[in-house]
């Protein structure tokens, strides 16, 4: 028999919690034995569109079927001048092609910087839950910066003088994956402020930006910062493209030779991306009513499924969020209830999971400690798209809810597994407290006997 030894590297990796939950979810869903509960999982756990992707993306992509040739390791030229257009028109981003970098998917560009630059990461918390485990593989020195729910500038000063690394590296969600919540200009400019006065280098992840539910109120990092920061986006979120591995960095102005630096570790890593996807994003960045249009219903949905969301978890007393301007998740806070966790005996985050998983509840969160949160923490993030993506879009644009009625409704009728999973969660709650409750009353009972 062969014996095979695994990397220490690679031992110390975790799957990322979302991916892990979500395969256990598919493995294992028919498991119960309860026959009420043959509706499976309900799904907060899995951050990924619901919608279709865009026809004219689908049409591109099987035109070019037959583009089997090696592309440029940086990207086709088509592609990079679409890119261009498309951050000069929706970010005001003056970017020019040779400055664009194309890969197989924004996750693998950001491993990609962190394995450019020497230096310190400073990764603010919650975070999503792939920077971590990237940043350990790399070996790479990092520090938390704790922030609640956006990052403090003069917390993030105090950090910068504690590190003793020339190059410090901030890893800037905008907007923020789990919280759903969006910088303004003026926040950024602060933030900006302090990376100027000390070098900072600003990895600025924007895969969220056009799901931003008032588009106008999106400000790029790169914008404010423009001598400092690298904007990774793609087509995953906005375009519902997951699947097709696509994304695009855009290094500053005068930055040559880093760049040719990184085209070497693209060439190295894995050539070239596919040529057909390639030509595909052609046309999710290229100007069109259809590409205009399917952004600005897909908008509009997340944001009423994200009111909608956020309104029901406050309806029960202690349960605490951030409001999404943005994505469609949230960031759920249910420390109020840690004295009845412990009391079932839930010490941690994780447990908390666990335990909404299991009969009667069935349902997906992704713990706090997943996103670099402490494991006391009991938050959690919420993914609100488990419903069918393609009816949505149809009902809407055939009948736009505009009143906060019509609202409900829609929610209602083209998201029922949205609508019953957090009824779930609300009676998890309220079953916890009474069962809290119930084991002090046996605990008080058995000491007066």
């Amino acid at each position: 028999m062969v014996k095979f030894v695994i990397d220490q590297q690679v031992e110390d990796i975790e799957m990322p919690e979302n991916l892990k939950l979500n395969t256990f979810l598919k493995e294992f869903h028919s498991d119960c034995s309860h026959k009420e509960c043959d509706f499976g999982y309900y799904g907060f756990a899995f951050g990924q569109s619901p919608f279709p992707v865009p026809k004219i993306m689908q049409d591109a992509l099987a035109k070019n079927a037959d583009k089997g040739q090696y592309a440029e390791s940086s990207g086709i030229p088509e592609l990079k001048k679409a890119i261009s257009d498309y951050n000069k028109r929706y970010f005001r981003l003056d970017v020019e092609p040779k400055d664009i970098c194309v890969g197989p998917g924004t996750k693998e560009l950001i491993y990609n910087l962190l394995e450019l630059f020497h230096g310190t990461v400073i990764l603010p918390t919650p975070a999503w839950l792939g920077y971590l485990p990237q940043i350990r593989f790399l070996r790479k020195n990092f520090h938390m910066l704790p922030s609640a729910r956006k990052i403090n500038p003069k917390d993030l000063e105090h950090l910068i003088l504690r590190l003793h690394d020339r190059q410090k590296i901030l890893i800037l969600n905008n907007p923020n994956n789990p919280t759903g919540l969006l910088y303004s200009r003026l926040e950024l400019e602060e933030i900006a402020d302090v990376c100027r006065t000390y070098d900072v280098l600003v990895i600025s992840d924007e895969i969220y930006a056009m799901t931003t539910y008032n588009i106008s109120e999106f400000v790029s990092m790169a914008e404010i910062y423009p001598e400092g920061t690298f904007v990774t986006n793609g087509i995953s979120k906005s375009h519902s493209a997951g699947g097709y591995r696509l994304g695009y960095v855009i290094f500053p102005k005068n930055t040559s030779e880093i760049l040719q630096n990184f085209k070497k570790i693209l060439a190295t890593e894995y050539t070239a991306t596919s040529t057909p996807i390639q030509h595909a994003a052609i046309a999710a960045f290229e100007e069109s009513s259809e590409i205009d249009e399917y952004l600005s219903v897909t908008r509009a949905i997340h944001q009423i499924m994200g009111e909608y969301t956020y309104n029901t978890l406050l309806e029960v007393d202690g349960i605490k969020a951030t409001k999404p301007e943005a994505t469609f998740y949230l960031l759920a806070n249910f420390n109020h209830f840690v004295p009845d966790f412990n009391t079932k005996k839930i010490y941690n985050s994780q447990q908390f999971s666990e335990s909404l998983i299991v009969h009667p509840y069935h349902t997906a969160i992704v713990a706090g400690d997943s996103m670099v949160l402490e494991r006391t923490d009991f938050s959690a993030r919420l993914a609100f798209v488990d419903y069918n993506g393609a009816q949505a879009m149809q009902n809407y644009i055939a009948s736009k809810p505009s009143t906060t009625s019509e609202k409900l409704e829609f929610v209602r009728q083209n998201a029922p597994r949205l609508v019953a999973g957090l009824n779930m969660l609300q009676r998890y709650i309220l079953d916890l407290k009474k069962d809290a409750a119930s084991i002090i009353a046996q605990k008080q009972s058995s000491h007066a006997q």
